[in-house]
């Protein structure tokens, strides 16, 4: 019987030989990753393991530590807390330890750097770990415990997911991406659609998307509950890949004959830009349906994991040239890497932003997680392009996150409420 990508990425880590759905396997892992926020938890449990034996990491080159969430540091606690992964990586000799300003956000940057490649097996102390599927690996996020003693060991033990295939057929209308195909997505099949699931990403609309547009996708297959996103490598993947890779990596793709638990084709050639209002990503609705109920916003967010790309900037900037941001509004632009920051400055995106009235920030993961540069007061409204719009996400208990993809985020910017790039161009 054939097999899907994600198992058979899963089957060329494990050490048990029935790799099927629904199996517990033991698996070798390519890279385990943390941030400043999860890793001191996980270097409590690697030295509760390890004891005074002197044991070092199963693999100092296996290992990525990356200071960005509460980076550069808000207070003292945050500080604390990026000083002790700083001195552990220090000690144990982590080739992968970034400092601020030479690193990003975790998710944009280690795909950036080459650091994750086509085939690998990563697991992350953080949710948003599955973004590197669209690299066509098996990532996936996992608490700071299983991180803790993956960093011991080298290995963890894995369910084997069944696999939903999302089928995206038709052509993308203009300014829709990523982001628009993937709340889509939610809205349809809910926040525990995906369940423990996979959810593989193809058709004609994906192998014409942008790398940055997979990334974006398969970033937000946990808002779903997938165990995993994966997009099928191709020769997009090869390109993106082959200027940034340092070693050895393998295309793998399902089989024809692969069992899926279901397949769900949707036709993108009349998606409208979507909009998730408060409080679920699945909250999804036509920009259309937004723009009627004229909703006015406090903050507008562009950046973070999800949406911090060059490609995000870039549509941004092209909405944003020669306006203005509304008086009403904040406008927070955060670059994903900080050679995501430079390349911004070289196409002159910064200055534009600025002189439009926008405030650039250093890469972080900041105002996404309610840490810093952009906390909600009672009652506010913001319009994001990150990747949650919990209760309380960005701040106070009372206001509310709208997430969008970049296009309505700039032209909301401008506008002072929900609207696509379209309602500018009207009233330019």
């Amino acid at each position: 019987m054939g097999q899907t990508i994600s198992e058979k990425i899963l089957a060329a880590h494990s050490k048990d030989k029935a790799v099927t759905q629904g199996n517990y396997i033991l698996c070798n892992v390519d890279l385990a990753l943390t941030n400043d926020i999860t890793s001191p938890i996980s270097i409590d449990v690697f030295d509760e393991i390890v004891g005074s034996s002197g044991k070092t990491v199963f693999d100092p080159g296996k290992i990525a530590l990356i200071p960005d969430h509460f980076t550069p540091n808000k207070d003292i606690k945050s500080a604390q807390q990026a000083q002790k992964m700083r001195e552990f990586a220090k000690k144990h000799h982590i080739q992968h330890y970034y400092e601020v300003g030479r690193c990003g956000i975790e998710h944009c940057f280690l795909p950036e750097q080459g650091i994750v490649l086509p085939g690998d097996l990563v697991i992350g102390a953080d949710s948003h770990t599955c973004t590197y599927g669209a690299l066509g690996a098996f990532s996936t996020g996992m608490g700071s415990t299983d991180i803790g003693v993956a960093m011991v060991l080298g290995e963890a033990w894995f369910k084997v997911p069944e696999t939903i295939k999302f089928v995206y057929t038709g052509k993308l209308p203009k300014f829709v991406s990523g982001k628009d195909l993937i709340l889509h997505t939610i809205g349809q099949v809910g926040v525990d659609g995906a369940n423990y699931c996979a959810m593989e990403f193809c058709g004609e609309a994906i192998e014409r998307l942008s790398m940055d547009g997979r990334l974006t996708m398969c970033n937000m297959a946990i808002e779903a509950g997938a165990k995993n996103g994966i997009v099928p490598p191709d020769e997009i993947t090869r390109t993106y890949v082959d200027k940034r890779a340092k070693r050895a990596y393998k295309f793998f793709k399902s089989d024809p004959d692969a069992t899926y638990k279901d397949t769900v084709t949707i036709d993108v050639s009349t998606l409208e830009l979507q909009v998730a209002y408060p409080h679920l990503p699945s909250n999804a609705r036509n920009i259309s349906t937004a723009e009627a109920e004229h909703i006015s916003v406090d903050q507008v967010v562009i950046g973070s994991c999800t949406n911090g790309r060059m490609e995000d900037l870039a549509t941004a900037a092209q909405i944003f040239k020669g306006r203005h941001v509304h008086p009403d509004v904040r406008c927070i632009v955060i670059p994903g890497t900080q050679e995501i920051y430079l390349d911004a400055i070289s196409q002159g995106y910064i200055e534009q932003f600025v002189r439009a009235g926008a405030i650039v920030s250093t890469p972080t993961c900041g105002p996404c997680l309610g840490g810093h540069m952009g906390i909600l007061g009672k009652g506010e409204v913001a319009v994001s392009t990150t990747n949650r719009n919990f209760v309380g996400r960005m701040g106070h208990v009372e206001s509310k996150i709208y997430l969008v993809g970049p296009a309505i985020a700039a032209a909301t910017a401008l506008k002072g409420y929900i609207c696509g790039p379209g309602t500018v161009q009207k009233t330019s």
